[in-house]
């Protein structure tokens, strides 16, 4: 009997993986760990093998398709087999016709529905039925209901709007300012922008008035500006895609606050130049101990006294941890990843950078399980090898805060020998953004300065542990 292959479930947060090779056709032979494709989740890559041997006799999904887990994805079986006489696979094929069904009878009620829009409506018809809880939701939201609603699908009975319909076309438009929905709602006919110019993509008043007026900011106007030269347009797609839509939620849904702190970094320089002179063997672990891996060792020693960091924040429940499930943003050639270090506090400073090191690997390489990359209760970010000395790193949502760690530059200080008299020592800098929601400034600075203390006297840190 032909075997079904679905698409794999890559952790239990993936939904959707998207397929970003074929390494096979219809017809080739295969092994069972003949590795089909590759599928893209929004954290790493993955090879599918086939699962059985035989002859790939049907491929249900193109490159580029973005598959539901445990939707099957191919049929293999022996040469000249019946494909659609595996289990699942002719519903697959019953679905796709069925979605392109629907397709057209979609194209069908667009042009039905831009027929209806040129009749005066007849007072005896209800057209475009809305609940009440829809209403008042799009009334809330800048949803003018003087404007034609045909384009929204209504999945109530009968086709009426309801509250749900109202809230996917929300998902998909970027927060209006208090301004924006105000506007928003006294206009009528217009289309509001999905992206808009205020912070974070907030849609502003001025981006309602501009659609209204026709002139579209920096968002809309960007396709209609000549400009000379040669022109590359790339699809915002899987992990990217991904990237840019959390960093717009986090933005939206929590209320940022950037404190910033510098710590004196003359024991961290001493103590990683003297891990390299006492090790001769420059591959061994120890040599192997950067700045940014004794960063790490000192967070997760410092967050268990101050658990109100180590939290996320979910709805209106806010979650403090014991354990410290430290991540640490990884830039890759597929975007930013956040693998994380499990329990952090109870690993050693070889261990620590052991972990690091393995996991910063494996998401350079595509090789990161998902397990490895949910989980996190404090992030950090490093961009301090790169020169920058401040930035305001973005919220890993759910957490509550997020360090950013900065160069080290020399900054002048008080001498003990003269009190008339400076000197200059290295300082190291850090950026701490927290969700104003539900961490004040004064005890995410009290973090903070205590991290300060133990990072200025690593010494003593690590002498306890």
């Amino acid at each position: 009997m032909a075997h079904v292959l679905i698409m794999p479930r890559q952790g239990n947060t993936v939904e959707s993986c998207i397929i970003q090779e074929w390494k096979v056709k219809e017809g080739d032979a295969v092994m069972a760990d003949t590795a089909v494709c590759i599928v893209e989740t929004d954290k790493a890559t993955f090879d599918v093998p086939a699962g059985a041997a035989g002859t790939v006799l049907k491929i249900f999904h193109p490159a580029g398709d973005d598959v539901p887990v445990l939707q099957p994805i191919a049929v293999i079986g022996a040469a000249g087999e019946n494909w659609d006489t595996a289990p699942g696979a002719s519903s697959k094929e019953a679905s796709r016709k069925d979605a392109e069904a629907q397709r057209e009878k979609n194209t069908v009620n667009k042009s039905t529905n831009d027929l209806r829009a040129s009749v005066p409506p007849c007072e005896t018809k209800k057209e475009n039925a809305i609940s009440p809880r829809a209403k008042n939701l799009a009334a809330k939201e800048g949803i003018s209901l003087a404007a034609p609603i045909q384009n929204i699908e209504g999945s109530g009975p009968g086709g009426r709007i309801i509250e749900r319909d109202i809230k996917a076309v929300l998902a998909n438009r970027a927060p209006l300012t208090a301004a924006a929905k105000a506007a928003a709602g006294a206009a009528a006919g217009i289309a509001i922008p999905t992206v808009g110019t205020g912070m974070g993509g907030r849609i502003t008043s001025a981006d309602i008035k501009g659609a209204a007026t026709g002139v579209s900011g920096p968002a809309g106007s960007a396709a209609a500006v000549t400009v000379e030269g040669a022109v590359t347009e790339t699809p915002i797609k899987g992990i990217r895609k991904l990237i840019a839509d959390r960093m717009l939620a986090s933005l939206s849904e929590s209320a940022q606050f950037t404190l910033n702190a510098s710590a004196c970094a003359v024991q961290l320089q001493e103590l990683r130049k003297w891990f390299k002179s006492k090790d001769q063997d420059k591959e061994s672990e120890l040599a192997k101990i950067t700045v940014n891996d004794l960063i790490l060792y000192a967070v997760s020693r410092v967050l268990p006294s101050y658990q109100y960091m180590n939290a996320h924040k979910a709805g209106d429940i806010y979650r403090t941890f014991e354990a410290v499930h430290l991540g640490m943003a990884v830039d890759t050639p597929r975007g930013l990843m956040v693998p994380v270090i499990r329990n952090a506090g109870t690993l050693s400073l070889r261990q620590i950078s052991a972990e690091a090191k393995r996991l910063a690997i494996a998401c350079q390489n595509g090789k990161a399980l998902p397990d490895e990359l949910t989980g996190s209760t404090f992030t950090v970010s490093n961009l301090g090898s790169f020169g920058i000395t401040g930035f305001t790193p973005v919220l890993n949502i759910p957490e509550v805060a997020i360090l950013g760690v900065c160069g080290i530059e020399l900054k002048p200080v008080e001498s003990t020998d003269d009190e008339c008299a400076f000197a200059f020592a290295p300082h190291i800098g850090f950026s701490l953004t927290i969700n104003h929601q539900v961490v004040d400034g004064a005890p995410a600075a009290r973090f903070l300065k205590a991290l300060c203390e133990s990072v200025e006297n690593i010494y003593l840190q690590l002498a306890a542990g």
